[in-house]
């Protein structure tokens, strides 16, 4: 049986990598760990990977004390699926057309595409535009303004330019029309930069806070998690002790800011965190793929 050497560049790696993991889960499981502890006891200090006196109290009280809390975790649930299928819908529909050779406006479209990339009309002209689109405490201003973006239409784009063409061509020619061809032959061999930027597209609208600040702050129905978990981060870093202050900030019994900004933060991650090991896969294939031609 042939064994592999080890050079010392190997063990090296090796050691780096392991620092490095460790560098990147230790903040996550410090926040967990705080998250399930004691906040009595945390407030001692020294809580690092393991909590000292092991509690749920801090996910009681907040999906027990505070209706609204729950509320904006459906309303952010919802506006991810619905902004992810839209997006994507509208984002495949673009890039096909744009890889089609008789489409007239083609350089033209790609151009603007591009284009706003690099240059942004700004926050005021972007409000005045919602407001007079009507979309002010709209769940629309969530799903509307981000239905399609260059960054994902071109990776969809150049994905799609190595579906060989004599595919197309070959159905064209059997009796299908461009809408058949696009469900039946491109949706299906793109499937894994379809879940690459289908996951881009959750992550986004998952973490979105600020749109509900400026459109959606007077609704409360339409209140996301991340704008509440923002309200609670920002009242916790003013409050120097124990205070209340409506429903930004709970503190009751066995909790404390601290420990409820810790266990929102592990609520609004561990949605994503186990969607992503599903997507993982046509994640890499995606990028690499959409990312050189044949």
């Amino acid at each position: 049986m042939n064994r592999k050497k080890y050079t010392i560049f190997d063990i090296v790696l090796l050691l780096v990598m392991i620092g490095v993991v460790i560098l990147t889960l230790y903040p996550f499981l410090n926040i967990l760990a705080i998250s399930l502890n004691n906040a009595i006891d945390t407030a001692r200090g020294g809580i690092h990977i393991w909590p000292r006196d092991f509690t749920f109290a801090n996910y009681i009280e907040i999906f027990g004390s505070n209706d609204r809390l729950l509320q904006a975790f459906l309303m952010s649930i919802l506006r991810t699926v619905v902004g992810t299928i839209t997006g994507i819908i509208a984002s495949t529909m673009l890039a096909y057309t744009l890889t089609r050779r008789d489409f007239v406006f083609n350089r033209q479209v790609g151009f603007i595409l591009v284009l706003t990339m690099f240059i942004s009309g700004g926050l005021i002209p972007d409000y005045m535009l919602i407001r007079e689109l009507g979309l002010i405490n709209n769940f629309m201003v969530y799903i509307l303004p981000l239905l399609i973006t260059a960054f994902n239409v071109i990776i969809i784009r150049s994905f799609m330019d190595n579906i060989p063409i004599a595919l197309m061509e070959s159905a064209k020619m059997d009796g299908a029309n461009d809408f058949t061809i696009f469900w039946k032959i491109v949706i299906p061999l793109s499937l894994p930069v379809i879940a690459t930027i289908a996951l881009f597209l959750a992550v986004s609208q998952w973490n979105m806070w600020f749109d509900t600040y400026l459109y959606a702050r007077a609704n409360e129905n339409l209140t996301t998690l991340q704008f509440e978990l923002m309200k609670i981060l920002d009242n916790a870093n003013i409050s120097s002790g124990d205070i209340t202050q409506g429903n930004a900030e709970i503190v009751a019994g066995q909790t404390s800011p601290q420990s409820i900004k810790m266990a929102i933060t592990i609520i609004a991650t561990v949605p994503i965190l186990l969607v992503y090991p599903f997507l993982q896969k046509y994640f890499v294939t995606g990028l690499t793929l959409g990312a050189v031609k044949s």
